[in-house]
């Protein structure tokens, strides 16, 4: 995260001592993040950023947890992902290395406190330092994976519950003898899509997906997908 709202600064790093946060690092990276880095604290509720607010630092916790979401002009809120102590805020790093303002709003779930790297320190450990360079790629790329499967429920529930629906009306004896094209034209979808829905109800055990057919396996599950 960044440190700009909600966020109160410390004494200067103590080189005497290594945070758990800091603990994978190596210690040339964790020598350098101490003695540039200010301690920083926030209590539970704060607010840490905003839509539109600038990113000036990356905050590394070493205590609590941080809710990161967005809200829909609807007044829909949604949970973009969790940050906990020893990971990174992956929008404060898009945003310090795009320059960009925050797209979303960081609320602390609970008292935290951590590290706060500024821009100008960061980009020279990502330059200078393998090791904190994999470690911020590593966790980038866990996060956007997370954020796609995030995109596809929510983009793709309706349809979930529109295929759960097709399977229940269509089932005989506890299976639809169908093809996944079956399927798609039915719902006036793509195949593919039918397929990845398929394979998530395959995978949360409420189908068993055999070829030519779909042998429902929890009936009432599926009927609660339909009713969603």
């Amino acid at each position: 995260m960044g440190d700009d709202t909600g966020m109160t600064r410390g004494m200067a790093a103590d080189l005497a001592t290594t945070p758990r946060s800091l603990a994978g690092f190596d210690a040339g990276v964790t020598a350098e993040i101490l003695a540039r880095a200010s301690p920083i604290s926030a209590p539970a509720g704060a607010c840490l950023f905003r839509p539109g607010d600038a990113c000036r630092s990356l905050v590394v916790l070493d205590k609590g947890r941080v809710r990161v979401s967005m809200l829909s002009e609807a007044g829909r809120r949604i949970e973009l992902y969790a940050v906990e102590p020893g990971e990174v805020c992956v929008m404060s790093v898009a945003c310090l290395l795009g320059e960009l303002p925050y797209q979303a709003e960081a609320v602390a779930d609970s008292d935290l406190s951590g590290w706060a790297l500024g821009q100008g320190a960061f980009r020279d450990l990502l330059q200078s330092s393998p090791s904190f360079a994999e470690r911020i790629l590593t966790v980038q790329w866990r996060r956007i994976y997370d954020l796609v499967q995030l995109v596809d429920r929510v983009a793709f529930h309706r349809t979930e519950g529109r295929l759960a629906a097709l399977l229940l009306d269509r089932a005989s004896h506890g299976t639809v003898r169908e093809t996944h094209q079956d399927l798609a034209l039915a719902m006036g979808t793509a195949r593919e899509v039918v397929s990845r829905r398929l394979k998530r109800l395959e995978a949360d055990g409420i189908v068993a997906l055999e070829r030519g057919n779909v042998r429902i396996l929890d009936a009432q599950r599926l009927a609660q997908l339909a009713a969603e």
